[in-house]
């Protein structure tokens, strides 16, 4: 990665921050985006040299211009989208169409904008990566999660489709489906369904967690290294990688 640049969409906490770990380790120049200053700052004091950050709201056209032009002057060789939104937790029929929107905004057109931002100077150069970080909830069944199950099979699709009409200049296209993240977003989950179906948060979590070959979650350090060994398969395009500890096997 020494030499390439990263742009890294929800870098400021997360899997985000961990991606942008990953492929600063890994000798990548890093800049972490997100909606609040202050996180981001937190990630580039981490990183030290050859980081740095800048406030866009990947799911405004404007911002995403804003962040486009800001970084004209910067070889991105690397998109990683990562920004997404968990979502309302209810039956379909209960959620409004405003939440509904909000998941596809992030989720799928935050995607399509960074894209179409940063996708024309890769294929002038006739090379460059796009890794587009999508879900097994697109992949599997999860009650209570429509939209954002939705949206995540939506990347899926956006990212097979990408990958044709780019590849021919050099530029692949593949997506990442990470399975339950240990983290503050499943904690949510979990007493989220505990609180639905009145067990305890430790019988929601081993609900959730037994579905997976390997009877766990996964780490956000894991999802960091994926996003490196795949940038390191020059060979593959349009691929959606399975990392879920066997949800899906």
């Amino acid at each position: 990665m020494t030499g390439r640049t990263a742009l890294v969409t929800g870098g400021g906490t997360g899997l985000g921050a961990a991606i942008a770990q990953a492929l600063h380790a890994a000798g990548a120049t890093v800049v972490v985006v997100g909606r609040r200053a202050e996180p981001l700052e937190a990630v580039v004091a981490e990183l030290g040299e050859r980081a740095s950050w800048r406030v866009c709201d990947v799911a405004d056209p404007a911002s995403v211009e804003a962040l486009a032009d800001a970084l004209s002057d910067v070889e991105v060789s690397v998109l990683v989208n990562n920004a997404g939104i968990a979502g309302p937790v209810a039956p379909l029929v209960e959620i409004d169409v405003d939440a509904w929107d909000e998941v596809f905004d992030v989720n799928v057109r935050g995607v399509f904008l960074l894209c179409r931002a940063f996708l024309p100077a890769m294929i002038s150069r006739g090379t460059g990566d796009v890794i587009n970080l999508a879900s097994v909830t697109g992949k599997r069944p999860l009650t209570r999660r429509t939209p954002y199950a939705a949206s995540k099979l939506a990347v899926i699709g956006l990212t097979s489709t990408l990958a044709f009409e780019v590849g021919a200049s050099g530029v692949r296209v593949n997506s990442l489906s990470p399975g339950p993240v240990q983290g503050e977003r499943m904690d949510r989950n979990f007493r989220l369904e505990a609180e639905r179906t009145g067990a305890t948060y430790e019988a929601a979590q081993d609900a959730y967690v037994s579905r997976a070959a390997l009877n766990r979650m996964i780490t956000e350090d894991e999802v960091g290294a994926a996003v490196v060994a795949m940038l390191g398969m020059t060979g593959m395009t349009g691929a959606d990688v399975d990392l879920s500890a066997g949800m899906i096997a």
